[in-house]
């Protein structure tokens, strides 16, 4: 019983100390730094969550309540052991997961401040419609005859390094061209083919694998798919040659099971700002404009 009450009274002196008499002095700059610190955690939070340092990162706030811990009741031989575990094991998970840290710092700085203005046109509208009509519709023809595709959509974020072994076409945006770029005889159908400013700007261009956790009926164009995803903004189609199905790879998440209408509603969606939802109800919803299959 007085074990207990001795642990409630530095539970209590702990909270005085550590919150009352913090909160008490706090100033502007000091909510401003804890709102950025806790932008940040999100961010890593959400970027580690559908990662293999997830686990990793839940392992080390575990070590880390259990440090805390150890310091409230002055166990000295467990503090010793977790500050030099922590003092050293930084030092190895940087070594260790130097990728997933690498995709990390890349994502956050690719969403630059143009992207938060209102800045299209409505022929800029009519040009993502039909880009879109033209990548879904191209899919949906690859699907059916189960021929292998990697899209990629580039957004704010160039993929330039991905252009060394490709072939530049710059060519303007068709279904027919796409097609044949992905058949099976063709001599750029094993590449990805790249997508700029809604032009095809490259084919054939080899992309790195990504070490995600996936489902083994997953091929290599998939894992090439979430790699871009997960180092950029790009929005990512593949087309399955096992088994036809249409995904999508975005922010480092895949998405499966697409058809026509449902792929072109997806890459709207991720193309276009919500803020301007008055334009899209105009060329989204204008006849003629586009023609939906079934």
């Amino acid at each position: 019983m007085e074990n207990i009450k001795h642990l409630i009274s530095i539970a209590k002196e702990w909270f005085d100390k550590y919150f009352l008499a913090v909160v008490a002095e706090m100033k502007l700059t000091d909510v401003l730094d804890i709102f950025i610190l806790t932008m940040v955690l999100f961010f890593l939070y959400r970027f580690l969550r559908e990662r293999r340092a997830g686990r990793l990162a839940r392992g080390l706030v575990f070590v880390a309540g259990v440090l805390v811990f150890s310091i409230v009741l002055n166990m000295r031989a467990m503090q010793f052991i977790l500050e030099n575990f922590y003092q050293v094991g930084m030092i190895a998970i940087i070594v260790i997961f130097q990728s997933d840290l690498r995709a990390a710092l890349e994502r956050f700085g690719s969403t630059p401040i143009k992207n938060l203005k209102n800045s299209f046109s409505p022929s800029d509208y009519k040009a993502i419609v039909e880009m879109a009509d033209v990548i879904s519709e191209a899919a949906d023809s690859l699907a059916r005859t189960q021929t292998g595709a990697l899209i990629v959509i580039e957004r704010s974020t160039k993929l330039g390094e991905y252009l060394g072994q490709g072939v530049l076409l710059n060519a303007e945006m068709s279904a027919p061209l796409i097609r044949n770029i992905f058949f099976n005889k063709a001599p750029m159908h094993d590449g990805a083919l790249i997508v700029r400013n809604r032009r095809i700007y490259a084919a054939g261009c080899y992309l790195p694998l990504s070490r995600t956790d996936l489902n083994k009926d997953l091929g290599t164009r998939h894992r090439a798919a979430l790699s871009v995803s997960e180092v950029s903004d790009a929005i990512v189609v593949v087309v399955s040659e096992e088994t036809g199905t249409i995904s999508i790879a975005v922010g480092g998440v895949l998405t499966r099971n697409y058809n026509y209408s449902s792929l072109k509603q997806a890459l709207l969606k991720h193309l276009v700002p919500v803020e301007n939802a008055a334009g899209k109800r105009r060329f989204f919803g204008a006849k003629g404009s586009t023609k939906d299959k079934k």
